[in-house]
């Protein structure tokens, strides 16, 4: 239905001479193309921010799940499984020779002396922070500001560096969130964000007519098309970060800070589902594959963290 509306629209601007505007002139589809990796070899400590047991637990949080802590526990890890696997995924499928290693999130200034990463990829979470105990969340704070290694931070991990340099993380209708842990707003699903700066590299290609990496719609329109599933963001932008792409329902959707010997990109929304939503489709030649514009965001920041000085 949609596919004859859109057939029947083009046909009047057709024969009225009239451009149709933004999206119905975008097609309804990406091109195919094939994965090549152009990454020869890098190692990626993946950070699993989500809580491992009940040692984790603040006192609000023991008091709030009660009983149930241990079956919450256990939904925590199911999650975390799978948004690790994701992470993962995306290293696979773009170095030719990766070298990856998972730690957890209190683990984490440790496993990076032992490791040396040339990047690390922090994941999403699931919780409220201050369900966490407060000791993991000082001691993010304290690796993440003096953190020399790139870093890419998805989703909570985007709040979680937000809140390390100052932010406050707020819901949506920005009430504090222990004002609304029920029924609260969320972005959910595909959702358009727009780049508010195209020059910064991680955009490669971006306004460059010849650039054949992004679809039509990033190159005439400056909007990417990307995976959201939060209640939770940011309440203003950190001192030393810059904006990289907003939307209507939540302002601070990416975010890179460059001073300070540091090069940390943030997203509020979900990058890493590029692979997953790839495996759905891999039978159609025009698919639907939307989060493609996640795998190329995550291949542009592994190549500038590999290009940083060690």
């Amino acid at each position: 239905m949609n596919q004859e509306i859109n057939q029947f629209s083009e046909q009047q601007a057709a024969d009225s001479g009239e451009a149709l505007p933004f999206p119905f002139n975008q097609k309804p589809f990406c091109r195919y193309e094939s994965i090549e990796k152009r990454i020869e070899t890098a190692r990626v400590l993946v950070v699993d921010s989500l809580l491992r047991d009940t040692g984790d637990l603040s006192l609000v949080a023991r008091d709030e799940m009660g009983q149930s802590a241990s079956a919450e526990i256990r939904r925590e890890r199911q999650i975390a499984t799978m948004a690790v696997e994701n992470i993962l995924n995306n290293v696979e499928r773009l170095v030719k020779d990766p070298i990856a290693r998972v730690t957890h999130i209190s683990e984490l200034s440790q496993s990076t002396l032992e490791f040396e990463p040339d990047a690390i990829v922090v994941s999403g979470t699931l919780r409220d922070f201050d369900y966490y105990r407060s000791e993991i969340l000082d001691d993010f704070g304290n690796f993440i500001r003096a953190a020399k290694t790139p870093v890419l931070a998805i989703c909570g991990g985007h709040q979680l560096v937000g809140l390390s340099f100052g932010a406050r993380v707020i819901t949506l209708d920005r009430l504090q969130q222990h004002e609304q842990r029920q029924n609260r707003p969320v972005e959910y699903q595909y959702r358009f964000v727009r780049i508010t700066e195209p020059a910064d590299p991680i955009f490669a290609g971006v306004g460059d007519p010849e650039s054949r990496i992004w679809q039509d719609y990033t190159q005439e329109a400056r909007i990417l098309r990307v995976w959201q599933n939060h209640g939770l963001q940011l309440d203003r932008v950190p001192e030393g970060f810059v904006l990289l792409a907003t939307s209507y329902l939540c302002r601070n959707q990416m975010m890179v800070k460059r001073t300070g010997g540091q090069l940390i990109y943030t997203v509020q929304f979900h990058l890493e589902k590029s692979f997953e939503d790839w495996n759905k489709s891999r039978t159609r030649w025009e698919h639907p594959n939307e989060s493609r514009d996640g795998r190329i965001l995550f291949e542009n920041f592994l190549q500038l963290a590999l290009a940083q000085p060690r």
